[in-house]
């Protein structure tokens, strides 16, 4: 199993959210939830993918197809047409 197959549909809208230069605050926003969340999330994150940074994660993700990410990979179907596909319309 990669480790992007490890990731839930919320980890990777957020991953994609960093790569776009959003911070936390914005992300919550987005999100509906709190920056402690978003924290939490993004520790998973760089565990799950083996990156120590923001500025690494974005560079991991433009790396993997940017904001198509999943899609590239042929992963994009686990994604949720629900608010995380709302807020990437709204945030891109």
């Amino acid at each position: 199993m990669t480790p992007r197959e490890c990731m839930t549909a919320k980890e990777i809208q957020i991953a994609i959210h960093v790569w776009e230069g959003l911070t936390n605050r914005e992300i919550s926003r987005i999100a509906g939830t709190t920056e402690q969340v978003i924290k939490n999330h993004l520790r998973s994150i760089f565990d799950k993918l083996g990156v120590w940074s923001r500025l690494e994660l974005a560079m991991y993700v433009a790396s993997h197809g940017g904001k198509n990410w999943p899609d590239s990979e042929g992963l994009g179907s686990e994604m949720d047409a629900g608010d995380w596909g709302r807020a990437t319309s709204v945030a891109g």
